[in-house]
């Protein structure tokens, strides 16, 4: 079935076909070209040359854009590249006129103005991080840099007017119900109408539960002039850096969003693409750097209205002219496969309450990192939150020394606080916390202990452990390295070898013990996962 609007677009598709010949043939440009190969999307066209591309606007009006005139691309063109500079200034040149007829154009030619274009810098293909993850190239590492860079951009991104619409409950439902509109008359069977009749039921609900929420995050300042595409295939690997690119500059509530709305998107993709390890990783380091854990109580909403915007992306295209049947079919099978990935994040995960203990250097911080995607938590640093209770960069060193400085008692006190208020949120929102800290004081895993029992959810202890003589090597590494908010040495270590409180007998059947010092830490991190699993009673993984 074919709505009006989608009738229109074809035929005005067809109508630039004309122009993309003629750009097939070197001559139209203002610099030497070997060859021209030709990429499209649901919107637009781009045309590779071998060092620029060139980004033409479909003539398109689908209600959330419009394209439909030379003036109106002419704008969007001039948007995208302000828009795009902001990450990736490197990649946006200019906005260049095609001059001339659509049969005989000229880029920067002579003759009438006819179609504008969007000039970047072309890069391998290879180098989008969708290729480098569907050819496994892609590191954790790398997605804690973009976590770094998304955190970074957030951070310095315009905020949104007090008291304007941008933001508010019913423009966060707006796009979120036109989706379902635009996608319903798109879907080939009834089943999949089925589908999405129930996620509309759905986010309606969700939207009504979470509707002061969004109101609070809005007067908070967490609405922004964000990039609002942040998907793998919008993101290119230049000079070793992830690098987001191709930003919405045609919808302005599409783009001025909550920023876990954004962040959302990531998640999104990772989890779909199978690797959801990626997506928590993201997510924490995202959530570490920005302290914004209060937003997860809206990210389920999110991540369902992102599948659902890939859904309608997917079968949009699949109704264009010239797609061919196999790819027609496999066009609408991802669609169908959003709706289904949708499904499971309407589902939500087990909240629990996971601490752990042990002495500096044990591999406390290592382990968490590798245990918390596989058990879909979130992880909350001792270490971090001290820091930002005290205005400290998470990297810069206190000079503080044993029970000094940034390390009192009361500063201790304080820290453990603001994990527990933190704890709160992550399983508020429905999702097992894992709070990685010594806790080498009894108060301190009692503290967490009686947050689980008010709250009803899991608890357990990851014990981790490992021979005094491989704790100070750590250190001693970690020392040289610099690249870590702890900044625990030698003297305090042996301040916690003589002062720690053991795990008690009673507190022993709560405890998954650990020794990270028998064979490292990666597999020690697979055996606590597997153990925590079984002991907070839910299968480790994810979709």
């Amino acid at each position: 079935m074919m709505t009006a609007d989608h009738a229109h677009a074809t035929a005005a598709n067809r109508g630039q076909l004309p122009l993309l010949a003629a750009l097939s043939r070197p001559e139209c440009y203002p610099h030497p070209v070997a060859g021209v190969r030709v990429l499209e999307t649901h919107i637009s066209w781009v045309l590779l040359t071998g060092t620029w591309a060139y980004k033409i606007k479909k003539p398109l009006n689908l209600g959330f854009l419009d394209f439909s005139t030379p003036e109106l691309r002419r704008r969007f063109c001039e948007e995208e590249l302000r828009l795009n500079r902001r990450l990736a200034p490197q990649l946006y040149d200019a906005v260049v006129e095609i001059r001339g007829t659509p049969e005989s154009p000229r880029i920067e030619g002579t003759g009438p103005v006819f179609e504008y274009a969007v000039k970047m810098r072309e890069f391998p293909q290879d180098a989008l991080a969708s290729r480098l993850l569907a050819a496994d190239r892609l590191s954790p590492r790398q997605i804690e840099q973009l976590a770094a860079t998304i955190a970074a951009f957030h951070g310095s991104a315009a905020v949104a007017e007090a008291g304007g619409a941008f933001g508010s409950p019913r423009t966060v439902l707006a796009p979120a119900l036109q989706n379902f509109e635009q996608l319903l008359p798109l879907l080939a069977t009834p089943g999949d109408r089925t589908v999405l009749a129930a996620l509309r039921e759905w986010t309606e609900r969700e939207h009504r539960a979470r509707g002061a929420l969004f109101e609070e995050r809005r007067e908070a300042g967490a609405v922004r002039e964000c990039h609002g595409d942040l998907h793998l295939g919008n993101i290119v690997l230049i000079d070793g850096k992830l690098t987001p690119f191709d930003c919405i500059e045609f919808n302005p509530d599409l783009r001025w969003i909550d920023v876990m709305n954004e962040a959302a998107f990531l998640v999104m993709d990772l989890t779909d693409r199978r690797r959801p390890d990626l997506a928590f990783r993201f997510l924490n380091a995202y959530l570490e750097l920005t302290a914004d854990y209060g937003g997860l109580g809206i990210l389920r909403f999110y991540l369902v209205y992102r599948a659902i915007v890939r859904a309608k992306v997917h079968c949009i295209r699949a109704s264009q002219p010239g797609v061919l049947s196999a790819e027609r079919t496999r066009l609408l099978a991802a669609g169908r496969d959003y709706l289904g990935l949708a499904q499971h994040f309407t589902r939500g995960a087990r909240a629990a309450i996971v601490i752990t203990h042990g002495l500096s250097g044990s591999g406390k911080t290592v382990i968490s990192q590798s245990v918390a995607p596989d058990l879909g938590a979130i992880r909350i640093r001792s270490d971090v939150e001290r820091k930002r209770l005290c205005g400290i960069d998470l990297l810069a060193r206190s000079g503080s020394n044993v029970e000094t400085g940034i390390y009192t008692q009361e500063l201790t006190r304080a820290t453990y606080e603001r994990l527990v208020q933190l704890a709160r949120m992550v399983t508020g929102a429905g999702y097992p916390a894992i709070v990685d800290g010594a806790f080498l004081r009894r108060w301190q895993r009692d503290l967490f202990r009686g947050l689980a029992g008010e709250l009803g959810v899991p608890f357990a202890i990851l014990d981790v452990c490992a021979p005094e003589p491989v704790l100070r090597t750590r250190l001693t590494q970690r020392a040289s390295s610099a690249g870590d908010a702890s900044e625990a040495d030698q003297a305090v270590l042996t301040h916690q070898i003589s002062t720690h409180e053991p795990i008690a007998d009673d507190e022993a059947r709560e405890a998954v013990r650990v020794d990270s010092g028998l064979s490292g830490s990666d597999a020690a991190a697979e055996r606590a996962c597997h153990a925590l699993a079984r002991w907070l009673g839910y299968q480790a993984g994810g979709r």
